[in-house]
C-alpha cells in the first residue's frame, strides 16, 4: 500500500500535447486519446509502453450465501469451472488466446479440494466463506490473508515480465457479496445495485435483494474497509483488491473487469485512496452494481457489450484497445515528421 504513488500528471499532459502533433484532426481519436494519456500517467512514460505481455489472473472462491437461495447453480460449479479454466475450455481461455494474454488461475477459497488439479496457484485461505446472510462471511484475518494473496500474485506476475494485469474471478454466489459491498461503499440502496447474476427469476431476485439489504446494513456499522470486506465480501474479492493494489504499487496498468472486480476496486480504493487512477475500466457489465461503481469512482468503461459472465472476459476484450491507445502514440507520424 505504501508503494502506491500518485500518477505522473506531467506525463499525462505531455501525452495530450503529443496527440496535438499527430497527423490527424484534433481530438479525432476521441476517448483513445484520454486512455493513452492515462497509460502515460500510470507508467510515467511518454509515449507509454505498448503492453506486450498481458496477464489475466482468475481468483476463485466459494460463498456460503449460496445456501440461502440466491442462485440456482450449485456450489460445486465453482470447482468444475476452475478445472475448465486449466484445461483451456472456458470463455476467458478463448478470449485470452485471441488477445495474446496468459491466464493464471488462483484458488484462494474454493470449497472443494482441488489440490489434484495442476496449472493452478494454490493459495487457499479457507474453504469458502460463511453465509453472509447470517453473520460475517469471514474473519478480518482471513480477509487480510486473501488481500495478501492477491498482492503477492500481482508482484509475481510483474516480476515475470507481465506489463498489463487483467482482473478475473469465479465463485458461485459472488454477485450477492459484490452487491453488498457496492451498497456499503457507495451508500446506494441494495435493490438498486443487486442484479440477476446468473439469470435468476423474480422470486429469487427479491430474496437476493432482501439478503443484500440486510447484510449491507449490518456491514455499515464498520468504519474500516477490511471489516466491511470480512463482513459481507468474498475471498476472491479480497484477493482481487490486493491484486489491484499490487499492480498499482508496481506502476503497471490494471484492467478491471465486471461487477465482482468493481466491488474489489471499491475495497482497494477505500484502502488506498486514488488507486483508481492506476486502473482502467475494461467494460460496463449489465449488473447494476457495476454502473453504480463506475459512476461513483468516475471511471469510463472502454466497452459496453452487455456482458455479465465474469472470469475477466470483458477486461480481456479491452486489451487490444489499450494496446492501440499506446501504440498510436509511438508509431503514428507527427506533422513534423512529414515536414
Amino acid at each position: 500500500m505504501s508503494r502506491v504513488a500518485p500518477v505522473d500528471e506531467r506525463r499525462r499532459a505531455e501525452t495530450l500535447a503529443r496527440h496535438e502533433q499527430l497527423t490527424k484532426p484534433r481530438g479525432s481519436l476521441g476517448r483513445l486519446e484520454a486512455l493513452g494519456a492515462r497509460l502515460a500517467a500510470i507508467t510515467a512514460s511518454c509515449p507509454p509502453p505498448i503492453p506486450r505481455r498481458p496477464a489475466v489472473a482468475v481468483f476463485a472462491g466459494d460463498h456460503g450465501v449460496v445456501a440461502s437461495g440466491v442462485t440456482p447453480w450449485p456450489q460445486e460449479v465453482t470447482a468444475q469451472m476452475v478445472a475448465n479454466f486449466v484445461s483451456g475450455g472456458a470463455a476467458i481461455n478463448v478470449f485470452a488466446r485471441y488477445t495474446g494474454a496468459s491466464v493464471h488461475v488462483v484458488d484462494v477459497g474454493v470449497a472443494s479440494d482441488i489440490t489434484h488439479l495442476t496449472g493452478i496457484r494454490h493459495h487457499k485461505v479457507r474453504s469458502g466463506t460463511a453465509d453472509l446472510s447470517r453473520g460475517p462471511a469471514m474473519s478480518t484475518a482471513d480477509a487480510c490473508d486473501a488481500l495478501d494473496v492477491g498482492a503477492r500474485v500481482a508482484g509475481e506476475l510483474v516480476a515475470a515480465g507481465h506489463d498489463l494485469l487483467v482482473t478475473g474471478e469465479m465463485g458461485i454466489g459472488n454477485t450477492t457479496a459484490a452487491a453488498a459491498l457496492v451498497a456499503c461503499f457507495t451508500a446506494t440502496e441494495a435493490a438498486t445495485v443487486t442484479g440477476r447474476g446468473t439469470g435468476i427469476d423474480d422470486a429469487m431476485l427479491a430474496r437476493k435483494q432482501e439478503i443484500v439489504a440486510g447484510a449491507s446494513t449490518r456491514a455499515g456499522r464498520w468504519l474500516d474497509p477490511v471489516s466491511v470486506l470480512a463482513e459481507v465480501g468474498g475471498l476472491e474479492i479480497a484477493a482481487l483488491a490486493g491484486f489491484i493494489v499490487g499492480g498499482a504499487a508496481a506502476h503497471v496498468p490494471v484492467v478491471v473487469d465486471g461487477v465482482i472486480t468493481c466491488a474489489a476496486l471499491l475495497v482497494a480504493e477505500a484502502l488506498v485512496p486514488r488507486v483508481r487512477d492506476r486502473c482502467i475500466a475494461g467494460h460496463r457489465s449489465v449488473e447494476p452494481g457495476a454502473s453504480a461503481t463506475l459512476s461513483y469512482l468516475g471511471l469510463d468503461p472502454l466497452l459496453d457489450l452487455d456482458l455479465r459472465l465474469g472470469e475477466g472476459t470483458g477486461g480481456c476484450l479491452a486489451i487490444p484497445v489499450v494496446r492501440c491507445a499506446a501504440g498510436v502514440l509511438s508509431e503514428m507520424a507527427t506533422f513534423a515528421d512529414l515536414g
